[in-house]
């Protein structure tokens, strides 16, 4: 699986993120992001959350009104594919890597962009870890990071065997 870093992003804390031009990625995330609930986000194996760029397009198929960095993503990817990720996987991003620790519940803070939207990224399906769900990943992944390192749009994200 090989694809590119379309966006990177941040926050103060709250929804969406802005996009950056490049960053440092941490064992606490992208240097300059911040968290609205730090006991649930910015804990080392929530560092990082990824969401790829097909799946922000099928959300807005479902009317939606969300864009890159809406969902409070830090990495908006495109060309990997959301139904093939699984936690435990590694991925190369820029000079960063990554693991993916698990799909993200999405919260309540998502509710600005539709009613519903949540149980229409989220279901019991992915809640119990199965992948063959269609929503899987839509919500994206947390990942924890593996090795720091400097990220920017444009960058490959690759699997690591």
């Amino acid at each position: 699986m090989k694809g590119v870093i379309v966006q990177l992003s941040i926050s103060l804390g709250g929804v969406p993120n802005r996009a950056i031009e490049r960053g440092d990625i941490t064992a606490r995330g992208i240097t300059g992001d911040g968290w609205r609930h730090r006991t649930i986000h910015g804990i080392p194996k929530r560092a990082i959350l990824l969401i790829t760029a097909e799946g922000l397009d099928e959300i807005r198929g479902m009317g939606f009104p969300v864009y890159a960095g809406a969902l409070v993503e830090n990495l908006t990817t495109r060309g990997i594919d959301r139904k093939a990720m699984r936690p435990g996987q590694r991925f190369r991003c820029g000079a960063a890597v990554i693991r993916l620790t698990e799909v993200r519940h999405p919260c309540y803070t998502l509710s600005v962009y539709g009613k519903g939207i949540q149980d229409a990224i989220y279901d019991l399906r992915v809640m119990k870890g199965d992948f063959g769900s269609e929503v899987w990943g839509l919500s994206g992944f947390y990942a924890a990071v593996a090795e720091p390192g400097c990220v920017a749009p444009g960058d490959a994200i690759e699997l690591i065997a």
